[in-house]
């Protein structure tokens, strides 16, 4: 089994059994894409040559499959997240912050639901997106090949102003055939593989600076539940 395989199935066999007992009651859950300027799998020399020097970019996205926050159903709304860093993302010996960004607010929620949705967002991400400095308002869809996550086909649109796909790793893309999953998602997930990133752009306003940087092992599918607030 190659090591690819091996780094999906330890990822996916300890978030199968975390949903063995299933969902407890309270629970708010769905699904998750994320991708940054940096490699999340790959070997120890290609990761150490960019930390410090990219890496410091992301979009993240959540599509709520069911459930509430603060009181407010969600179900099927998406919210996205953007973040400019001033350091590489994830790095364990040097801080990332400060941190800037914008959320994407899915334009079918009401204003309540916007509201949570904003909130939900940045519990999930920490202190990643506390420092928010424009929201904006756009149709967010998050889709799997055939419906299926574990195709690692996924599809992230928020309107015209962020975009991810991806698709499944392959022996084809291990370079030094040491490769590893070098860092962890960004947010809270039950149910992580990370995957090749075909599109990871961001077009918007607010945080100075656009990005295109597609043709990367830099992206996680995820799956999520967490207890409503």
């Amino acid at each position: 089994m190659t090591k690819v395989l091996w780094a999906v199935l330890a990822i996916t066999l300890t978030a199968s059994l975390s949903f063995a007992g299933g969902l407890p009651s309270g629970t708010i859950y769905g699904n998750y894409v994320e991708a940054r300027t940096a490699d999340v799998y790959t070997g120890p020399c290609f990761a150490n040559s960019e930390v410090g020097l990219t890496g410091q970019l992301a979009v993240m996205g959540w599509k709520v499959t069911k459930g509430s926050w603060n009181g407010v159903a969600l179900d099927d709304l998406g919210v996205v997240g953007v973040i400019r860093a001033s350091s590489t993302l994830g790095d364990v010996y040097h801080s990332a912050y400060p941190v800037k960004a914008v959320l994407i607010v899915d334009e079918r929620a009401n204003a309540e639901q916007r509201l949570a949705l904003q909130s939900f967002a940045k519990h999930m991400s920490g202190d990643l997106l506390q420092d928010v400095v424009r929201v904006d308002y756009q149709a967010i869809d998050l889709s799997f090949a055939n419906g299926n996550l574990h195709s690692m086909k996924a599809t992230l649109t928020a309107g015209n102003l962020a975009k991810i796909e991806t698709r499944a790793l392959s022996e084809n893309d291990q370079i030094c055939h040491n490769e590893e999953v070098w860092y962890r998602p960004l947010t809270q997930v039950e149910h992580a593989m990370p995957a090749y990133a075909l599109a990871n752009s961001f077009q918007g306003q607010g945080l100075g600076e656009q990005w295109s940087s597609p043709g990367k092992r830099s992206a996680f599918l995820a799956s999520f539940a967490t207890p409503s607030e």
